[in-house]
């Protein structure tokens, strides 16, 4: 584990050996890039594809998390089922890595989901929009953008700051805007955004740093970041939950649930938006990070 002396997130510096182990993951990475650039679509999805198998392959820890996590939170699921769902959400995630550092192409998004995200935009506080790690998750906020809205999506600042810069300069091209989460100024900055008639895009299925409470996920205790519903509650922002989900040919599309406004505590609608966030993964299990330890 990474202590805050030597996180550079925290303020921190990296031991020699920390750099001389990222400065090599990093010209790694980035040779990655440089070949991944290079080639057709067909061929990154593929290449993709194969490396997220090759990590279920070799990853005995991480594979055996997301059996666990499987079993745990579908447990109607038969053991096979288990295995199939744990060993398809490493491929679709090499797949969906690849796609975001090289297009972002945009999803479909019915007319239905739109509405739903203009009428709450209509009332003029913004909009708190609670998402997952679901399938495409850069191509969903990318697609927002495409469609006209005013994206600002608050995220995750990675070990390594060359990381950031390059998935920073992809989501500028795809249109939209970000708050890292751990920066100075972030809390002011995400007012801001809600003052200013924005959508205010918060991933929050996973395990963070930021400060949680226990509610259920797939009706397991997880703790889960509040700040969301928090905002929402005190700015008075409606809330729509926003992921992909299969449509009736199975593919995936964006869609949106605005969840209606009810006299509650931030653990309550906290508990809400997990039940929808939930649902949705129920019904597109191969495409979410089961290997991530969110019930730890």
């Amino acid at each position: 584990m990474t202590s805050a002396a030597d996180d550079l997130r925290e303020g921190g510096a990296w031991s020699p050996l920390q750099t001389l182990k990222n400065d090599a993951i990093w010209v790694f990475a980035s040779a990655a890039l440089f070949v991944v650039s290079r080639l057709s679509r067909g061929a990154l999805v593929r290449s993709g594809r194969v490396l997220g198998a090759i990590v279920h392959a070799i990853a005995f820890g991480l594979r055996a998390r997301a059996r666990k996590n499987v079993a745990r939170a579908l447990p109607d699921e038969t053991p096979l089922e288990v295995r199939a769902i744990a060993r398809a959400s490493f491929a679709n995630l090499g797949e969906n890595l690849a796609r975001a550092i090289s297009e972002q192409e945009l999803l479909p998004m019915d007319e239905r989901s739109r509405a739903v995200l203009r009428e709450a935009l209509d009332e003029g506080r913004g909009v708190v929009l609670p998402s997952a790690h679901l399938g495409p998750w850069e191509r969903l906020a990318a697609t927002l953008a495409g469609n006209g809205f005013p994206l600002t999506a608050v995220v995750r600042e990675s070990y390594d700051p060359r990381f950031d810069r390059v998935t920073n300069a992809a989501r500028d091209r795809a249109g939209f805007a970000t708050i890292a989460r751990g920066a100075p100024g972030a809390a002011t900055r995400i007012v801001r955004t809600l003052r200013q008639g924005r959508v205010l895009g918060i991933p929050m299925d996973l395990k963070t740093r930021a400060e949680s409470v226990t509610v259920p996920m797939f009706g397991v205790p997880a703790k889960t970041p509040i700040g969301p519903a928090r905002i929402a509650l005190r700015t008075g922002a409606p809330v729509v939950v926003c992921t992909v989900e299969p449509d009736e040919a199975g593919a995936l599309a964006v869609t949106c649930t605005r969840l209606d406004r009810r006299d509650e505590t931030p653990k309550e609608l906290t508990a809400r938006i997990n039940a929808e966030l939930s649902r949705r993964i129920r019904c597109a299990p191969k495409h979410w990070l089961w290997m991530h330890d969110r019930f730890g």
